[in-house]
């Protein structure tokens, strides 16, 4: 079975910035991507950023644009998300999925889930 380790979650002020890490035990399925959901409190979770296995394509909500970052370490094959400029809205639990499609018009995770890393971003 999959394993999945969000880590770098906390508690920030507005216009900080953290990195997220994501370490699993799994492989990416054929013509997936690798990706960050993000799920706030009383609302779905929702898509943030996705890159392709080999690291050179990326993806990313219209909220994250600019300000977050998606990237592999080669090695290791862990994903990692930096983010800057957070907003109080970014608050949410951050999840990493390694097999991420889009699919009729909408970012999916298909593999399995984490615990995910809380992000708590004060104003």
């Amino acid at each position: 079975q999959v394993q999945l380790a969000e880590s770098g979650g906390g508690l920030v002020q507005t216009g900080g910035s953290l990195r997220l890490s994501c370490a699993h035990s799994g492989r990416t399925l054929n013509g997936y991507a690798m990706g960050w959901f993000r799920q706030a409190p009383g609302k779905e979770r929702e898509f943030v950023a996705a890159i392709d296995r080999s690291g050179s394509s990326t993806f990313y909500a219209d909220s994250a644009k600019g300000r977050f970052t998606i990237s592999i370490d080669s090695a290791t094959r862990a994903v990692y998300l930096q983010m800057n400029s957070l907003k109080p809205e970014d608050t949410a639990v951050y999840y990493c999925n390694l097999s991420t499609r889009k699919y009729e018009g909408k970012w999916h995770g298909f593999g399995s889930w984490g615990q995910g890393t809380q992000v708590t971003i004060s104003s």
